[in-house]
């Protein structure tokens, strides 16, 4: 029998939420249409919040789907919701606020040559042009009042060049095989904003596969950081940490010895 993966091209589903956020939706499809052209894309665009979209589909080489929330969700959620309508053999979560001059996904798509790779990442640079610390080790109730303590956030990795196994990747722009993400049951929706990147490289670690960053590409992070910023924010991230520590999850991560 024919292996029909091998007789068609490998499309992405690209699923991006915005939060009232179109200047820097239509921002991310202009680099997507101007730099990814040889990938085969559909998109789903969630808007959480109503806004104005001013979209021609005539003017995307790429299909556009837009769910429009009757009420706002949670990260995963969102992104769990565009996975139940994807095609793609591969699912991609990626922010509104990530620009990038070339196609990453060529790099990312390498990465899965090596069947234990469960999720691919690359490098993000901030508009300075400096790495972000974007991998990291699993989180520590001691890792986090440490940072707190010092005020100074060391890299855990030195991302030098090549493929870097990490333990977790946030989510700004993270691939997945959709087989991947189908069994892993995509993210844990009772996070709400924070902790679904950790959360979820925690499980593809303890079922045996391994995140990885490729820092043969990079995407350019446009932070909207919202945390520092308002209560509510701080109060979802604080809630989520909590969450975390308190899991199953972790706790199996400690008796793994991944911790």
């Amino acid at each position: 029998m024919e292996d029909k993966a091998a007789n068609e091209p490998m499309m992405i589903t690209v699923s991006v939420v915005s939060h009232g956020q179109w200047h820097l939706v239509s921002q991310l499809l202009t680099d997507l249409q101007t730099h990814c052209n040889s990938t085969t894309i559909e998109l789903i665009l969630t808007l959480n919040i109503p806004e104005v979209v001013t979209l021609d589909q005539a003017d995307c080489d790429f299909s556009v789907r837009i769910i429009r929330n009757l009420q706002p969700k949670g990260f995963g959620a969102n992104h769990n919701a565009a996975f139940s309508q994807a095609n793609g053999q591969f699912f991609c979560v990626i922010n509104p606020d990530i620009r990038f001059g070339s196609c990453p996904f060529s790099s990312l798509w390498a990465c899965f040559s090596d069947s234990s790779v469960g999720i691919a990442a690359p490098l993000v640079l901030s508009p300075e042009g400096l790495p972000e610390d974007s991998a990291r080790k699993f989180p520590t109730p001691w890792k986090i009042l440490g940072k707190l303590k010092t005020r100074h956030n060391q890299p855990d990795y030195c991302l030098a060049g090549g493929i870097v196994p990490v333990d977790w990747c946030a989510g700004m722009l993270l691939l997945f095989p959709a087989n991947v993400y189908a069994n892993l049951r995509g993210f844990d929706e009772r996070y709400f904003l924070y902790y679904e990147d950790v959360d979820i490289c925690s499980r593809l670690t303890l079922s045996g596969l391994k995140v990885v960053l490729s820092s043969d590409t990079h995407v350019v992070h446009h932070a909207q950081r919202s945390s520092h910023r308002q209560i509510r924010y701080m109060f979802w991230h604080v809630r989520s940490i909590l969450r975390f520590f308190l899991s199953s999850v972790y706790r199996r991560l400690r008796g793994g010895g991944w911790i």
